[in-house]
C-alpha cells in the first residue's frame, strides 16, 4: 500500500459464513424437524465487529480470510455494502469457514461449523504497513498476524483489545498483551478456574489493565486499577443470541476509539449487544448508531 489508510478499528480474526435455523427444540437422536424460519448472513467475531463498527459510524477494516468460494463472495459483498474496508482480507482456495446454526425459541442457539485448512494466515501474505488504527481489535484466531501488530503498535498510542470467547492457542498468547480483555464467562472461569465471576475478574486483571467478562443476560463486571463494578443486561425480547458478543465488542472498540470512558463505553455496548438479540441471525440484528440511540434514549425517558 503506498497511500495511508487511517481506521478507527481494525479488525483482526475470524470470518465465516452463517446458515441460520429457527426450531421449536433442539433435534434428537435421528431426528428430522421443520425450522419455522432461516436466513444466511456473513458471520465470524472479527467479521460481525467490524460491520458493527461500521453502522455505529466509524471506520473499520478486517483482516482476516475468505474462500473463493461462493460463501466467501456473498459474505465479501456484504463487508462491502457496510462499508468496511477489505483491502487486507486474504482470499484463497480453501472453503470459507462454514457455520450452522440452530436457535430455540428463548433465543439460545447451537453451532456446528466446518473450517477446512490450517485456519490462519502467514503473516507475509498480509501487508499493513498502509493502515494506521486508532484501536485494534483481536478476536485470537489469527495469533501471528495479530503478535505482529501488538509488536508493532506496543509503545504508540494505539489501543489493543482482545475479544476472548474461548481459550485456544490465539487467546493464550495475547490475553497478555492487550489493554483490554473482553471476556466471555466461559473463558473466564476456564482460564482463572474460578466460578465467581469477580474473581476471575480479579485474576484476569494481573494479566490486562482493563478486563471486562461478558455474563450474558446477567450483564458484566469489569475491573481496572481504580476500581470494579457490574452493569446488568438491557432487557428485551431475544429472538436470537448469535452474535451478540461479536457485536459488543465491536461497538465497545468503536466506543474506545471515539474517546467515551469505560463506564459510557460499556453501556454503549452492551444496548448494541441487546438490540443484535432482537433479530434473527447475528448480521441482520447489529443496528446502525440511530437505532442504538433510540433505544437508549427511551430508556431515560422511562426510568426519567
Amino acid at each position: 500500500m503506498d497511500q495511508i489508510t487511517h481506521v478507527d478499528v481494525l479488525c483482526v480474526g475470524l470470518a465465516s459464513y452463517d446458515l441460520v435455523f429457527s426450531v421449536s427444540e433442539p433435534p434428537g437422536e435421528d431426528d428430522k424437524m421443520p425450522a419455522s424460519s432461516f436466513t444466511q448472513c456473513g458471520g465470524g467475531p472479527a467479521a460481525n465487529a467490524a460491520v458493527t463498527v461500521s453502522r455505529l459510524g466509524y471506520r473499520s477494516a478486517f483482516v482476516g480470510y475468505l474462500g473463493n468460494d461462493l460463501f466467501g463472495s456473498i459474505h465479501l459483498e456484504e463487508l462491502l455494502a457496510d462499508n468496511v474496508l477489505t483491502d487486507c482480507i486474504i482470499r484463497g482456495s480453501q472453503h470459507t469457514l462454514l457455520s450452522a446454526i440452530t436457535v430455540l425459541p428463548d433465543g439460545r442457539r447451537s453451532v456446528v461449523y466446518y473450517r477446512a485448512g490450517p485456519g490462519s494466515i502467514p503473516d507475509t501474505q498480509v501487508d499493513l504497513s498502509g493502515i494506521r488504527p486508532k484501536v485494534i481489535l483481536f478476536d485470537g484466531h489469527e495469533p501471528q498476524i495479530s503478535m505482529d501488530l501488538v509488536n508493532t503498535y506496543r509503545d504508540t498510542d494505539v489501543k489493543t483489545i482482545l475479544d476472548a470467547g474461548s481459550i485456544h492457542s490465539g487467546t493464550e498468547k495475547l490475553v497478555s498483551e492487550v489493554d483490554y480483555l473482553v471476556c466471555s464467562e466461559k473463558f473466564g472461569r476456564q482460564f482463572t478456574r474460578q466460578q465467581d465471576e469477580e474473581r476471575a475478574a480479579a485474576l484476569l486483571s494481573h494479566h490486562a489493565p482493563v478486563v471486562v467478562i461478558t455474563l450474558g443476560e446477567r450483564g458484566l463486571v469489569w475491573k481496572t486499577p481504580r476500581g470494579s463494578g457490574h452493569l446488568p443486561a438491557l432487557p428485551v425480547k431475544c429472538v436470537d443470541s448469535t452474535g451478540a458478543g461479536d457485536s459488543f465488542h465491536g461497538a465497545f472498540a468503536a466506543c474506545i476509539a471515539g474517546g467515551f470512558d469505560l463506564p459510557d463505553a460499556l453501556e454503549y455496548a452492551s444496548a448494541v449487544a441487546a438490540l443484535t438479540c432482537t433479530r434473527l441471525g447475528a448480521r441482520p440484528g447489529i443496528p446502525f448508531k440511530a437505532d442504538v440511540e433510540l433505544f437508549l434514549n427511551s430508556r431515560s425517558t422511562k426510568q426519567g
